[in-house]
């Protein structure tokens, strides 16, 4: 694993602690982290688990622990 993989890991993984985001799910967040957010997906209101919500939260607060600015 290179040095940007382990910052990677490690901002993903305070990111989903700091957001109760199970370890299982967070394959799900990584897809998120190479797309603008405007092309995230929203709350469905169909009481998900976990919530698109949630993996949004997780990969902005991961974009912002790796100083990351969203790619429009």
């Amino acid at each position: 694993m290179t040095e940007r993989d382990e910052a990677l890991e490690e901002a993903l993984t305070a990111a989903s602690d700091e957001m109760g985001l199970q370890t299982w799910y967070r394959d799900c967040v990584r897809p998120l982290l190479r797309m603008p957010e405007t092309q995230w997906p929203q709350c469905c209101g169909s009481s998900c688990e976990p919530c698109n919500q949630t993996l949004v939260e997780v990969a902005r607060r991961t974009r912002a622990r790796l100083g990351i600015a969203d790619a429009t």
